[in-house]
């Protein structure tokens, strides 16, 4: 960093919001839904808020917890798919903190500079609000972690040896962060919120109350059972659900007198290519591509990793074991679309055991299809358990790794799993043997070490 940091301009990707902020048009720092219907689909408290009812508790105790110590909320992590809601919820924490809300994304913070520049803007409890903020550069990250656990900014003045550094206090604020690739944020990163939580889809019930609400503000006509039509087609995401309403609106308001019962809403969704399961015309086809051209497989999987069996409540690998997998998969030129991740059984055993013979072999057939549908290029397996099953040799892992064995065809090569790794740090060279030995086989480049 450099000396202008310590006297920086808000850049144009630091968007400010007050927390009394107006929903009109063209304003800046203005609600993200503000449309020309009129006011901001988005709630701003958490009574207005459907849905989520386990989230929306804990917030509730956060931030009441908080505002009465007179402090600034606990670090919060959101995660989910797009369109649930995280980006409206770091507005209600904004507003029912009483403070600025400050939102910038992971891909514009380029550099230090970028981050420092707005943290020294935030005022006193204020919110800031990274979206994306799994694609944070690690530079970036590193800048980030005195800021969030001690409230400093570590500034470097002067280059080569007259360098020095020094140290800025920032006032205390909140964190939010989103992400809908909870797997690609760093443990260290991670650990740092006070509350990591997952948004879930919406059942109908609620996607209703949510297209009631909206149709007051965006001026539509609900009759008997248009709510309902529309929120079952909306994938269980108020995002989709709100767009909806609005294209059926429009199809009212020409075609059937404004009013929108259950058979416009039906009419008006078939107009525009929704089908009964909430898909259009470019969903269908990008299902039907998946099916018939690619197995119902993900499309361009290089490299297919098996493991032994979960070692988490919903991932593969958490934790410090994914990301040594994420940094292997860096080492070796590997984007995460093109790779495919599964376990040799499909259950985590009790107590974290290895998988015993007969657990691996009653998996075996869907393990089998899984490779048959997916149709990767190679193979990779993790540990002697994966090994031993899709091989069907009882070697130990120390005999089997160092080889390209053949399944039906494609490379496959063993190597120790990641969370053997983490504990024997002597086996990483031979892993790297191995991972090199694997992408020379399909004829990849690889990176260092």
């Amino acid at each position: 960093m450099r000396d202008e940091l310590l006297d920086p301009q808000q850049g144009p990707d630091d968007a400010t919001v007050e927390p009394e902020l107006d929903s009109s048009v063209g304003t800046d720092g203005g609600s993200p839904d503000a449309t020309l219907d009129g006011p901001a689909l988005r709630p701003r408290s958490l009574a207005d808020f459907v849905g989520q009812p386990e989230l929306k508790a804990r917030l509730r105790i956060i931030l009441e917890a908080a505002r009465r110590r007179g402090q600034a909320a606990d670090h919060l992590l959101f995660a989910g798919p797009p369109g649930l809601g995280k980006t409206t919820l770091s507005g209600i924490v904004a507003n029912e903190m009483g403070v600025q809300l400050h939102i910038t994304s992971g891909p514009t913070l380029e550099r230090a500079g970028d981050l420092a520049a707005i943290l020294t803007q935030l005022g006193d409890g204020d919110v800031l609000f990274i979206d994306e903020i799994h694609r944070l550069s690690r530079t970036v990250e590193e800048v980030l972690y005195p800021a969030v656990e001690d409230f400093q900014l570590d500034i470097v003045l002067g280059k080569g040896p007259a360098a020095r550094s020094i140290r800025l206090d920032l006032p205390r604020f909140t964190l939010v962060g989103a992400t809908t690739r909870t797997g690609l944020i760093t443990g260290p990163l991670r650990d740092r919120f006070g509350l990591v939580a997952r948004l879930d889809y919406y059942d109908v019930a609620d996607l209703e109350l949510i297209v009631t609400r909206a149709s007051g503000i965006v001026g539509a006509d609900l009759g008997k059972g248009g709510a309902h039509e529309i929120a079952r087609r909306s994938r269980g995401t108020p995002r989709i659900a709100n767009r909806l309403l609005r294209r059926v609106r429009d199809f009212a308001e020409v075609e059937a007198r404004g009013e929108i019962d259950r058979e416009v809403a039906s009419a008006g969704l078939e107009m525009f290519g929704v089908d009964e399961i909430g898909l259009d015309k470019v969903d269908r086809a990008i299902l039907s591509s998946l099916c018939d051209l690619f197995g119902g497989g993900p499309v361009g999987a290089e490299v297919c990793f098996i493991s032994d069996a979960p070692r988490g409540d919903d991932e593969l690998f958490p934790g410090e074991v994914g990301d040594l997998l994420n940094r292997q998969l860096t080492a070796m030129n590997l984007g995460r679309g093109e790779v495919y991740l599964t376990a040799a059984i499909k259950c985590r055993p009790p107590g974290q055991r290895h998988p015993k013979p007969d657990e691996c072999a009653n998996c075996h057939g869907h393990l089998e299809r899984q490779l048959e549908l997916v149709r990767p290029r190679s193979i990779c397996c993790l540990g002697a358990a994966a090994s031993q099953s899709l091989l069907g040799l009882p070697a130990p892992i120390q005999e089997l790794r160092g080889h390209v064995h053949d399944w039906h065809g494609l490379p496959v090569v063993c190597t120790y799993h990641p969370a053997y790794v983490l504990d024997n740090p002597k086996v990483k060279p031979a892993v790297w043997d191995d991972l090199k030995l694997l992408m020379k086989a399909i004829g990849r480049p690889v990176g260092g070490k």
